[in-house]
């Protein structure tokens, strides 16, 4: 009978030991496993999520490269086309200089060729002065005129056309 009370105390203090310890230590087990699956869910769960953060970040960071990229290629082409712009702007000042100095030397030939035509004149009324003063005849009046036409060149006046 003492070894069917022993057996009847046993599973007593199974039965409280049970409901007292095992089930308290059983339901904290659980918690605990649960506490650390929701935490494992949640560290996955932020690691997804800043890899999805990460991949929009480079995909935000190569969109800037790529609109600096090109800011970049179009402020070099403005640079270009201004530059081929100041070049031309030069080349028209330059024509316009050439222009305006072949006008200056064609100007300065004409007058050039004025002071000379009234040089001849004047060397010509002068001759023709020392002729009448002479008192020729015509025959000799002739001759000095021819001589000094021949002096000077049968058409020209140095360069110039008379």
């Amino acid at each position: 009978m003492t070894f069917f009370a022993q057996i009847l105390n046993f599973l007593i203090l199974v039965a409280l030991l049970r409901a007292l310890c095992y089930k308290p230590v059983a339901r904290m087990i659980k918690a605990r496993e649960d506490k650390i699956a929701e935490s494992l869910a949640k560290a996955d769960a932020d690691a997804a999520e800043a890899e999805k953060l990460k991949a929009e970040y480079q995909a935000k960071l190569a969109e800037a490269r790529e609109k600096a990229q090109a800011i970049v290629d179009k402020a070099e082409k403005v640079a270009a086309q201004t530059r081929e712009d100041k070049i031309q702007d030069t080349k028209r000042e330059v024509e316009q200089m050439k222009d305006a100095a072949r006008a200056e030397i064609q100007r300065a030939e004409e007058r050039a060729q004025d002071q000379l035509k009234e040089q001849v004149v004047a060397l010509s009324l002068l001759a023709a002065g020392k002729l009448v003063e002479k008192k020729m005849d015509a025959a000799s009046d002739e001759a000095e005129v021819r001589d000094f036409i021949d002096k000077l060149d049968k058409d020209k006046i140095g360069d110039l056309p008379c």
